[in-house]
């Protein structure tokens, strides 16, 4: 790893900032704690409460935390610097590793991956795999196997051909698996496989080198026999496990000894996403419509007293959103690709949840999570419950067919951010992970992104900024708040794959990890991290490894 500056240049910084890297090579980096360091701090009045059941405040879960903002105070430094990621410290797993959560002892993290599950120690700027343990029916593929994912290949099929003998025929199967995870506060951690919740120990608590192993899991088609895929799992702020599967959500005890109470959606819909949820048991949940075009719904349910409620007494609600058509390439289904987030907490004045909707050229859409205010606006098509809405262009032509999304909107603040993901042409392999690992150097890469603030004084939404250049196919942007950057993982031409960090007010390019033409730099669905020394956790399609920074 190099950074771009001379020889020179680096002996004087190496002179002029010697105390400080004192300081920092003594930084606690285990127990993933924020800082402020930055002069760009942004504005963050209140922040979602800790879930007290979740093994630490951040990163136990995916997303980031309970409402789903995927926002960090770790400060992440400026400048550019150039990672060979097969030199990194890391592991091997995939082809999608969503997330790596932090456990609830100091210095180590679970990986989760559609393959299998690990567990790392992080102390001293290391990130040391202790043991692995593969899902249940499960086989893990080899470090051989998962090299040839981040291989390089001269078209699509041929990708295909070489990716096919260990993922199967269908290799975005393996979306079904280790997309949605979770650690408590014990230490126990949870992932999904097809329709079944799965968890994880240490064999030895006090010696984690001893590895892990599969602690218990709960098959939720036997006990809701419409199940065909689960979508999601959070943690109420009480302790019960709640999964969204394609049809509904279960509520389930830590244990995975039963379903503890079940909600259906209503005919037509169907979730492809996870679901947010709150301190006074709201829980958030945005399906879309099976038929093309058709309006989704983001409803309120509420879990109190041991029970799901829609009841309007309770605090419930449903509200209907736009659709759209079947969108190419990366995004599922045909309404939001968005797992809610919530925005404004506390003595905030508006309290919101924010999806993008399912029009070909999407909208990002608010709704009032409570009661709704004396001075809400009235929304075009009765639609009560919308506080308000703006149609998204990301920089982009207004020719531009496709501007959607299949990540969930960023949130710090009542400021959100937001990607396009859609391929150029709406051009797609017909896999949507082949699409992923294709992207960039076979297949034109998406571009847009762009920054709204919600205006709590006249209660709507505001363009920041907007960048039609900036690339982001798949991964999940992350927001460093004590550095006032939003970070995406992307595709260039010039210099194959990296992390960009974006100014949060100008949209200003200030941070940038260049990984060159690997798709071990391609987080396929995955979601950016840092540590809270600053130091890059990159969740690539072959598996977790850090980027010292």
């Amino acid at each position: 790893m190099k950074k771009e500056y001379t020889y020179l240049h680096r002996f004087f910084m190496c002179v002029v900032l010697c105390s400080v890297m004192l300081v920092s090579a003594c930084s606690d980096d285990d127990n993933m704690s924020g800082n402020n360091k930055g002069n760009n701090l942004i504005a963050v009045a209140n922040v979602p409460k800790p879930n007290p059941f979740l093994a630490k405040e951040h990163y136990s879960i995916t997303h980031f935390n309970s409402a789903q903002t995927d926002a960090i105070p770790y400060f992440v430094p400026d400048g550019t610097w150039h990672a060979d990621p097969y030199a990194c410290e890391g592991g091997w797993s995939g082809p999608v590793n969503l997330m790596t959560l932090s456990a609830a002892v100091d210095g180590y993290m679970w990986g989760m991956s559609s393959d299998r599950v690990s567990y790392y120690r992080c102390t001293d700027g290391r990130f040391t795999k202790l043991g692995e343990a593969g899902l249940p029916d499960g086989t893990m593929k080899t470090e051989e196997q998962l090299r040839t994912l981040s291989a390089n290949y001269n078209s699509p099929k041929e990708l295909y051909d070489a990716i096919t003998p260990f993922t199967g025929e269908h290799p975005m199967h393996a979306i079904s698996s280790g997309n949605y995870v979770l650690c408590d506060k014990d230490n126990y951690a949870y992932t999904n496989i097809g329709t079944t919740i799965a968890r994880y120990r240490l064999k030895e608590a006090s010696k984690p080198e001893a590895g892990i192993e599969l602690d218990s899991y709960l098959n939720i088609k036997d006990q809701v026999g419409s199940a065909w895929a689960l979508v999601g799992v959070v943690m109420t702020y009480d302790g019960y496990l709640v999964a969204a599967y394609n049809s509904g959500i279960v509520v389930v005890d830590r244990n995975l000894s039963g379903v503890v109470d079940t909600y259906s959606l209503p005919n037509g819909q169907v979730l492809t996403n996870s679901i947010a949820v709150e301190e006074d048991g709201g829980i958030y949940v945005a399906s879309n419509s099976k038929e093309p075009s058709g309006d989704g719904l983001m409803q309120k349910i509420v879990w109190r007293g041991g029970h799901l409620s829609t009841a309007e007494a309770d605090g419930a609600w449903q509200c209907a959103y736009d659709g759209g058509p079947t969108a190419p390439s990366i995004k599922m289904g045909n309404g939001t690709g968005s797992t809610p987030t919530l925005m404004g907490f506390g003595d905030d004045e508006d309290h919101l949840v924010v999806i993008t909707d399912g029009a070909k050229r999407m909208k990002i859409v608010a709704f009032w999570r409570d009661n709704i205010p004396a001075d809400a606006k009235e929304v075009a098509g009765g639609r009560q419950r919308i506080a308000g809405y703006k149609e998204v262009t990301c920089g982009l032509p207004s020719s531009t067919e496709w501007i959607q999304s299949e990540q969930s909107v960023a949130c710090a603040g009542y400021g959100a951010f937001v990607v396009n993901n859609i391929l150029s042409g709406g051009t797609s392999t017909g896999d949507k992970v082949v699409d992923v690992l294709s992207i960039g150097p076979l297949i034109p890469s998406p571009y847009g992104v762009e920054r709204l603030e919600w205006n709590t004084k006249d209660n709507k939404w505001e363009t920041v900024w907007m960048r039609g250049d900036v690339s982001s196919p798949s991964m999940i942007p992350a927001i460093s708040t004590s550095a006032g950057m939003v970070f995406v993982n992307g595709y260039s031409q010039s210099d194959g794959w990296e992390v960009t960090g974006l100014d949060w007010n100008t949209g200003a390019t200030r941070h940038r990890v260049i990984f060159g033409n690997t798709s071990r730099g391609n987080g396929t669905y995955a979601i950016i991290q840092y540590f809270n020394n600053g130091d890059l956790l990159f969740n690539s399609c072959s598996g977790p490894y850090r980027v010292k920074l």
